[in-house]
């Protein structure tokens, strides 16, 4: 246990020690702040506004929570998986730098080193997330804030589970890469495509459909809405409050992937927790398998 843990600081440690990757893991965050600056946010309000009976008067404070939320959402739901790929290239440094040839021929047992590079991952992510998440909850007091206790709760939680699932996914992939070329390559894609495939960006129902039916058997889109929902459910509260038909509620909610559809079938909130945790167990059931065959592997070759 006292390896484990301190295989697992010291990776964490390498992590916001090293500069180079600390940033590479805000670069996705970063785009989409810019895209928000410049013209994420009037997409966002006119796809909101557009739900809306022409004349209807919505409240700018509103408006503004709505905007808020969508931009929280987005901005954990890419964050989540973007920053657990670059926390976890320590595990691809030490291999491109051979410092993995060290820990194998030491005392020190391969399942808790595939375990500490895995939660060393974990914590990581969760710190960046976990920032961002207090930081877009400031903003969304200042603009308008609508959330409830349970609303901020379930926001955490999902947070916490995309993150298990950001960290389980990148721990397989990265486990097949061994240099830094292949390490840069996989972070760049990562980093510049997982918002648009997630519906981070752009809402999928905006997408054809068949690139509709495609997305719908990613975790990572059930895990998107799952955060929206949340960051919005105190506007929608609101919304009904003011007296707006639920048929009107519901297309606001179609046009922005809360309601999500799975070949024209309606996917529960409860559907999406469900579909999320049976991925990271899968994930992390073939990361351990892909483990236990190198072990095997490793041994056979001794």
């Amino acid at each position: 246990m006292n390896k484990f843990l301190a295989l697992t600081k010291r990776n964490i440690k390498l992590f916001f020690k090293d500069k180079g990757m600390f940033f590479a893991s805000l670069i996705t965050p970063i785009i989409l702040l810019v895209l928000y600056a410049t013209f994420l946010s009037r997409v966002y309000k006119e796809s909101f506004l557009s739900g809306f009976p022409e004349g209807m008067p919505v409240d700018d404070k509103l408006v503004n929570g709505f905007v808020g939320g969508e931009l929280l959402s987005a901005l954990l739901a890419v964050c989540c998986i973007t920053v657990a790929f670059s926390s976890n290239m320590v595990m691809v440094q030490d291999k491109a730098k051979g410092s993995i040839h060290d820990f194998l021929i030491a005392p020190v047992d391969k399942s808790a080193l595939a375990l500490s590079y895995y939660v060393a991952t974990l914590i990581s992510t969760l710190l960046i997330c976990f920032i961002a998440l207090i930081l877009g909850m400031i903003y969304l007091a200042c603009v308008g804030w609508y959330m409830s206790a349970g609303d901020v709760f379930l926001v955490i939680l999902d947070v916490i589970l995309l993150s298990l699932f950001g960290t389980a996914l990148s721990s397989i992939i990265n486990n097949f890469l061994s240099s830094q070329g292949q390490m840069s390559a996989v972070g760049t894609i990562v980093s510049a495509g997982y918002g648009f495939i997630c519906g981070a960006y752009m809402p999928i129902s905006q997408y054809g459909k068949g690139l509709q039916n495609f997305l719908s058997f990613l975790p990572g889109t059930y895990g998107t809405s799952l955060i929206r929902n949340h960051s919005l459910n105190g506007v929608y509260r609101e919304l009904t409050d003011m007296g707006v038909p639920s048929d009107i509620l519901d297309k606001i909610k179609d046009s922005l992937d809360c309601n999500l559809y799975f070949f024209d079938n309606k996917v529960s909130v409860g559907g999406m927790f469900w579909i999320l945790i049976i991925s990271i167990v899968v994930l992390v059931a073939i990361f351990i398998l892909l483990n236990i065959k190198f072990k095997k592997r490793k041994i056979q070759t001794k």
